[in-house]
């Protein structure tokens, strides 16, 4: 994705690595940790489906279970509202459901 921004715009190269790189590499968090996170602030954002879509991807990669994704959602509901949990769960379950394939 990186690399098609710098098309446009070079200098997003230098965003996506001073304010993600770094992020990624502190300690404090595992990157299975930091992905529940990210999926959560993700959905209360609301709006931003691409990039949910990928942390669900990388959630994967980084060892969190179906179950544990879909938890996120639901422990969501009643800090965030039950409307954006759910656009959140529709978005997961419809990456899981292709993940499986």
């Amino acid at each position: 994705m990186a690399s098609r921004f710098n098309q446009t715009a070079p200098q997003s190269n230098w965003v996506v690595t001073a304010l993600f790189g770094g992020t990624y590499q502190r300690d404090g968090l595992s990157l299975r940790d930091r992905q529940l996170v990210n999926l959560a602030a993700l959905t209360a954002v609301g709006g931003v489906d691409p990039q949910l879509r990928g942390h669900v991807l990388t959630g994967l990669r980084v060892g969190l279970t179906r179950t544990e994704i879909a938890e996120v959602f639901v422990h969501l509901a009643p800090y965030i509202g039950v409307p954006k949990a759910l656009a959140g769960l529709r978005v997961a379950t419809a990456v899981l459901d292709g993940a499986e394939r």
